[in-house]
């Protein structure tokens, strides 16, 4: 549901909406309770951690009486809520990839998380307490069941066959888009990358603010080829049934690559039910529940006293699926000071 205000005039977002101000008034106001005197905190977040959330904020509540509500939406949409309701702050948790975590950290939407994260490594936290690691993640990409995506390139990709089967969720508004203007751009330059972009065009169906949308078209076939992420890809696997491949576009040299895109968890500045949102971060970085991304979620926990848990009977786990695919670690901040020039210079060679 990575979804962007500039386009919530589809019937399906505008409903979405209206769950959202539902969900939003229930949680809203200074006393950290709901109508009935029941408390609940409020989490924004990029989509793709549906089933996790709902099994973890059930035993959660039964723990500690405390409900949460979660607002779904694109990794950027998430920050742009957010500074839109500085005034009267709306969210309590704030959960998305990168480098849009960084972008709300600059902007001043965060606050120290103050829950104690020594176990989690630190490659994986924001050095100043501001957010760290909820569950690892990577880009990757989806094909729908009649493509043998086994030995499909970034070349391959342009090939007439896929015009107007194939799309990609929009960088600057979906995580995992920007990822693939970052993946490309560490590949082939900046100007490589764009031209590359500029030549897939042919084929792309159009923007899409939302990644996860693209699931249901690839597995129906209205797609072939469409991005994605490990996590939400193996758990649309898992709990829908989606016959879609996992796969990673090889490069001319026949090597895979992969950008890291871990879920980052932060508070938000002016969070109107500060502590019981640090009681539900600190519930969510325990080992206990770090040990379920595995089996439950298809994610990697940065816990350092953690070794992956593979998930329940004989598929694939992340570690498997990237087993010999070079993984991306990019600068994060040089990403965010650089993004805007970015994103313009993209806009203008797709003309999107």
């Amino acid at each position: 549901m990575r979804t962007s205000t500039t386009r919530l005039r589809t019937k399906a977002a505008l409903l979405l909406a209206a769950v959202c101000t539902v969900s939003l008034t229930a949680a809203c106001g200074g006393t950290g309770s709901g109508g009935s005197g029941e408390q609940i905190v409020t989490v924004y977040s990029a989509d793709g951690l549906d089933g996790w959330y709902r099994t973890q904020f059930e035993k959660f509540k039964a723990q500690t009486g405390i409900s949460v509500d979660v607002v779904a939406a694109g990794s950027g949409e998430v920050v742009n809520r957010v500074e839109k309701e500085q005034s009267n702050p709306q969210a309590d948790i704030i959960v998305t990839l990168p480098p849009f975590i960084q972008k709300a950290d600059a902007a001043g939407l965060l606050q120290p998380i103050g829950v104690d994260t020594s176990a989690i490594a630190d490659s994986e936290k924001d050095p100043n307490g501001r957010y760290v690691s909820l569950a690892g993640n990577y880009l990757d990409f989806i094909a729908n069941s009649a493509v043998d995506a086994s030995r499909l390139s970034w070349d391959d990709l342009l090939k007439p066959e896929y015009r107007g089967k194939l799309q990609y969720s929009t960088p600057g508004q979906a995580g995992d888009g920007t990822a693939v203007l970052i993946l490309l751009q560490e590949l082939r330059g900046k100007d490589g990358a764009l031209d590359y972009l500029k030549a897939l065009q042919a084929n792309n169906v159009g923007p899409s603010s939302s990644t996860g949308k693209l699931q249901p078209k690839v597995d129906k076939g209205e797609l072939l080829i469409a991005n994605g992420d490990v996590q939400m890809n193996m758990e649309s696997i898992k709990s829908k049934g989606s016959k879609f491949s996992i796969f990673f576009p090889a490069s001319a040299d026949g090597k895979k690559h992969t950008v890291s895109l871990p879920y980052f968890m932060g508070l938000a500045k002016g969070a109107p039910h500060g502590d019981a949102a640090k009681k539900l971060m600190e519930y969510l970085l325990s080992k206990d529940v770090q040990a379920t991304l595995g089996p439950d979620a298809h994610a990697v926990s940065a816990r350092k006293d953690l070794a992956e848990v593979a998930p329940t009977g004989t598929g694939p786990t992340p570690a498997s699926l990237i087993k010999g695919v070079e993984i991306v670690h990019p600068n994060w901040s040089k990403v965010l000071s650089e993004l805007g020039a970015d994103l313009a210079a993209y806009q203008k060679a797709t003309g999107s």
